[in-house]
């Protein structure tokens, strides 16, 4: 079983829960709803906790962390 990463999946997933996720960068546990979209679009196994949230890895925090700098360094000042 493949286990998922945010860098192997965010092409896959729909901008709105991109954005989720970059404007929720120190976020560890992501909520039901957004875990929701990120396995319905994912291509790996999603594990998610009792309560149908998802854990972040600290690669998938510091890929969040990075894209939200890539991103901001491409927005007009």
């Amino acid at each position: 079983m493949h286990e998922m990463t945010l860098k192997d999946e965010w092409d896959r997933l729909d901008s709105q829960t991109r954005q989720w996720l970059l404007d929720n960068p120190g976020c560890v546990t992501v909520p039901r709803t957004v875990a929701a979209m990120v396995s319905q679009n994912s291509a790996g196994h999603v594990e998610v906790d009792g309560h149908g949230q998802m854990l972040l890895s600290r690669e998938d925090q510091d890929f969040i962390r990075e894209k939200g700098m890539d991103v901001g360094a491409h927005r007009p000042a």
